[in-house]
Formats: C-alpha cells, sequence, structure tokens
C-alpha cells in the first residue's frame, strides 16, 4: 500500500456493495484529504481484526449487511476499541439516518449512492479526524 494513502475500511456481506460503495467514494474524495486505499470486509470478524490491527482511518459499514448489520458493527467498535477510528454507515432508506445515532456513527450515507454526496461525507469526516497542529 503506498505509504501516502489513507486507509479506508469497507464492510458488506455482498462484494457488490462493497464495490458501490468504493466506486462512488472513489480513490481520492476530495484534493485536500489525499488519496484513499481500501481494505474489504466481508465478515464482522474480518473488520474488528483490522480496526484492532490499527491503520484504518474510516470504516465504511452497511447498515443491511448480515447477520449482523452495519449498525451493530459500528456501536460494538465504538464501545469497544479505545482510539476507534470513525465510522460512516450506509443506510437503504433515508428513514433509517435516525438509527445511525444509536449505532454512534459519524456519518450516514443513504442508498443508492450519490458519487458526489458519498465523498464529501467521506472527505468531511476525514478532515475531523485530524488532530489540530500546535505552533510552538
Amino acid at each position: 500500500m503506498n505509504a501516502t494513502s489513507t486507509t479506508v475500511l469497507v464492510f458488506s456481506h455482498r462484494p457488490e456493495v462493497r464495490e458501490a460503495i468504493m466506486i462512488a467514494v472513489g480513490r481520492r474524495p476530495a484534493p485536500d484529504v489525499g488519496r484513499v486505499s481500501y481494505i474489504e470486509a466481508g465478515t464482522i470478524e474480518e473488520v474488528v481484526a483490522e480496526v484492532d490491527g490499527g491503520g484504518v482511518a474510516l470504516a465504511i459499514l452497511d447498515g443491511e449487511a448480515q447477520p449482523t448489520g452495519g449498525m451493530g458493527v459500528s456501536r460494538q467498535l465504538k464501545n469497544e476499541i479505545t482510539a476507534c477510528p470513525p465510522m460512516i454507515v450506509a443506510v437503504a432508506r433515508r428513514d433509517d439516518r435516525w438509527l445511525a445515532s444509536w449505532s454512534q456513527a459519524d456519518a450516514v450515507i443513504v442508498h443508492p449512492l450519490d458519487p458526489v454526496i458519498a465523498a464529501e461525507t467521506v472527505a468531511e469526516v476525514l478532515r475531523a479526524r485530524r488532530l489540530p497542529v500546535s505552533a510552538g
């Protein structure tokens, strides 16, 4: 992996959903956040191992994943991992956005994914994640 890229984990039990998320966000969601590289996860065990291992800057989780959806995975990781990266949950219906507050997700994107909104959301979350720089 390129050392200058930001690692984004994409979770869904369905490969076509993972692909749709990666295509919508793209390799460079915004010029100021740089390039992203993706790690795909098809199971909760893979998500936990990758996030627990460090190096994941952001996770995008499919809220409709089976047997456990991304909202449950987000809540679990936020409560169990001290330095948990930000989470974005992809939901099937706009009306499900309120559920993401329970999941402690940092942001929500809605299927069908709008590439402009998906990339902007990822960029906003990555910007918010940056540590402030102090002078002196």
